[in-house]
């Protein structure tokens, strides 16, 4: 398979704006947790379309999430990141297989709504100050996997789990990022064995996922100094437009 295949048609500009993308999106995710997955596929659909993005958001995260978990290493929860992994694993590779019976359209239909509901559940979230214990969290994420498995921008979510189970800071970034390289690389198996892991695919993964590795080590230098909310709130506008971007350039196609 050749890579650099997979750069074809795709300008030199459109491949610095997929790096550049790439690398704030890093320094986001670095600092809040996530924005990986809920900024990438705003550049990625409209150069590539939405079918290829969750697999190619599922192997550039092994990078990015590898890079955090480095850089908040003594923050993990181990206890808590197990018993995620342990719930979601099947549920993740049923909800990756799901996702490769989509059309292009029925792709963005899903990867927008999502990236549009994960802003409400997050702040519903964080307002009610929801708090579960082992077993709720291991019961939630059984349905996180399925969400997970077949959508971009679903980190929000395994934060919210996460912060509601108690965990707080740090902790809650360290112990995301194992839980995301552990739930990628499930995705990644079942997109290998569906077919619809590409050249395009692994050339724009693997572009992501190296200008991302520094973004991470960024992030914690200045993770005591940028106000949280305020690149929180960006975000938060940036998904919900791309969000309906994506639906009403699908809609348009199934009309």
């Amino acid at each position: 398979m050749n890579i650099l295949a997979g750069f074809a048609d795709i300008s030199l500009v459109q491949l610095l704006l997929v790096a550049g993308v790439a690398l704030f999106a890093s320094l986001i995710g670095g600092l809040a947790g996530y924005g990986t997955g809920a900024l990438m596929p705003l550049v990625l659909v409209p150069l590539i379309g939405a079918e290829p993005v969750v697999p190619i958001i599922a192997i550039s995260a092994v990078f990015t999430n590898i890079s955090r978990f480095s850089a908040y290493f003594r923050y993990i929860d181990r206890r808590r990141a197990l018993i995620v992994v342990a719930a979601a694993a099947l549920t993740t590779a049923l909800g990756a297989y799901g996702y490769t019976r989509l059309t292009n359209a029925g792709a963005a239909l899903v990867i927008g709504t999502m990236l549009i509901s994960s802003v409400p559940l997050r702040r519903l979230a964080k307002r009610r100050e929801v708090r579960i214990g082992d077993s709720g969290l291991a019961a939630s994420a059984v349905g996180y996997g399925v969400v997970v498995g077949g959508t971009s921008g679903s980190g929000v979510i395994l934060l919210s789990l996460l912060m509601a189970a108690g965990l707080e800071g740090a902790a809650v970034i360290a112990t995301d990022a194992v839980i995301s390289v552990a739930t990628s690389v499930i995705k990644i198996s079942v997109f290998g064995l569906s077919g619809v892991v590409t050249a395009q695919v692994l050339a724009f993964a693997l572009l992501i996922g190296i200008i991302a590795i520094p973004g991470a080590f960024l992030a914690r230098a200045f993770v005591e100094r940028m106000p949280l909310h305020i690149h929180t709130a960006i975000l938060d506008v940036a998904v919900v437009t791309g969000g309906v971007v994506m639906i009403s350039t699908a809609l348009r196609q199934l009309l």
